[in-house]
């Protein structure tokens, strides 16, 4: 099982790397940076590298004792498949118990350091690297192009620099130079361009207003330098981390008791929002009605349902602009209310996406354990039927069952996250699923059943091959006995 778990860890950890491969590449990061940037994408992946690894180790273990006949040696001994299985399900029990104490405890925090960590690398400034024939924009308000690089020497050749610090009037002030050398200052956060021969092309000299007049737009100098120090002022060079504080609202950073804590926070919130709803829409439409009436007897009567013919009675004449202009009131009046409703029903849906994700946090905590021990008792009773051991077939089967296992989980999440179905029966369901497949195999593992022998399908197979042969010579006979 151990070399099982660092192989599956290694596999995720390198899908995982390569979902940030473009976040991470070109800046420059320390090897300590990378080693731990690793390290927490490693204790991400344990809850998916961990069930995989029971998967494919118990497969393999009973594999190897099918493929070699021990397993049928100890059933002819009168030892039953449960009694084989017990002592790895008592050790497997524990690793469950121990995989929900990671999730609980140390993935929380594996998750805050990582998205932290994550999140200053990826607001971190590439690394400035000037390449070939190409303009290099990753400096704030200037564009730079060199013809060629002496990797030997450092000397940039043919290099052109646009100033786009003005935004009013862009493409006005470039510099080219024959040949330069650059240097980058971390500690000022700067860098220094050192050129050679060569011309600045200015349209506008001193000009501070923010529009441009005629006379301004027809401003122009170019200056002729041997040499010249062109200094442009960089923030974010080096590598700075922030603060872990802005992460830590979020439902993947926290433990059973403070989602406990938060879910009842988010449906409290929700269930005030519904309140207001309904208590501002009903208040409203009962005032609005109450005034179209002299008294509260009079409002009394329309209220009542076997008087509706009342309201004919109790209505004056309205002459066509009166009736108009009511007709505007009530739409403008609608129209109102429907945009209150919708900028609560927002923060309702808001909140209950919320709620949703911290309550499927919280089943999430005990999925794993129980994904743990269900793929157990998968592989285990799996393996004693195929028969295969090695990392041949169960790599193949693993990875089936797993991939199978992850899409149900995708889905049910999906469909907890959205509100189509209830929060426990949207995460359960891959658990349910695997557990149903499982108690199915472990069934006919135990009683020998010809489900899966590949003798009882043959036997069949020449069954129906021999009642069509039969057929057909039956209707030879007929066909010839007619002629």
């Amino acid at each position: 099982m151990a070399m099982t778990f660092f192989i599956s860890l290694f596999i995720l950890v390198m899908q995982g790397l390569w979902r940030y491969v473009d976040d991470i590449v070109g800046k420059g990061l320390e090897i300590s940076v990378m080693a731990e940037l690793l390290f927490y994408v490693a204790l991400q992946v344990v809850p998916m590298a961990l069930p995989l690894a029971i998967l494919l180790a118990a497969l393999m273990t009973f594999g190897n004792l099918g493929e070699n006949y021990e397993l049928t040696a100890m059933k002819a001994s009168g030892i039953s498949l449960w009694r084989i299985m017990k002592p790895l399900v008592v050790v497997t029990f524990f690793i469950s118990v121990s995989a929900f104490w990671f999730s609980n405890n140390v993935l929380p925090v594996a998750n805050l350091k990582f998205y932290t960590l994550l999140y200053s690398v990826r607001h971190a400034r590439p690394e400035l690297e000037l390449k070939e024939k190409v303009y290099y924009d990753g400096v704030d308000g200037f564009r730079i192009k060199i013809d060629h690089k002496d990797r030997q020497t450092g000397t940039l050749y043919d290099v052109i620099i646009h100033d786009h610090r003005d935004g009013i009037n862009r493409n006005v002030n470039v510099t080219m130079a024959d040949s330069g050398r650059m240097d980058i200052d971390d500690t000022a956060g700067i860098v220094r361009l050192v050129l050679y021969s060569g011309v600045t092309y200015d349209e506008k000299v001193a000009l501070n207003t923010k529009r441009l007049t005629e006379r301004e737009r027809q401003m122009y100098r170019h200056d002729i330098f041997s040499k010249e120090v062109f200094q442009i002022r960089v923030d974010g060079l080096d590598f700075s981390r922030i603060s872990e504080e802005g992460f830590k609202t979020n439902d993947r950073m926290k433990d059973l008791t403070q989602l406990f804590h938060d879910e009842d926070s988010l449906q409290m919130s929700c269930d005030s929002i519904t309140n207001a709803i309904h208590t501002n829409a009903k208040s409203y439409v009962m005032r609005r009605s109450r005034s179209r009436f002299a008294s509260d007897s009079a409002y009394a009567v329309v209220l009542d349902t076997s008087n509706v013919v009342a309201l004919s009675s109790l209505s004056s004449p309205l002459t066509p602009r009166k009736i108009q202009t009511a007709v505007q009131t009530a739409l403008r009046t609608a129209r109102l209310n429907k945009q209150v409703v919708d900028e609560k029903r927002y923060i309702y849906e808001s909140e209950r996406i919320k709620t949703n994700r911290h309550g499927m946090e919280i089943h999430k905590k005990f999925t794993l354990t129980a994904a743990c021990l269900l793929f157990f008792f998968v592989g285990a009773p799996l393996g004693g039927i195929i028969r295969k051991g090695g990392l041949g077939m169960p790599i193949v089967i693993s990875v089936l069952f797993f991939i199978f296992y992850y899409i149900i989980d995708t889905f049910g999440c999906k469909m907890a996250r959205e509100s189509v179905w209830p929060v426990w029966c949207g995460v359960w369901l891959s658990s349910g699923v695997l557990g149903a497949i499982g108690a199915f195999l472990t069934y006919n593992a135990a009683t020998d059943s010809s489900l899966f022998k590949t003798e009882a399908y043959t036997r069949i197979a020449d069954k129906v091959k021999m009642w069509i042969i039969k057929r057909r010579e039956a209707k030879k006979q007929k066909d010839s006995s007619e002629n």
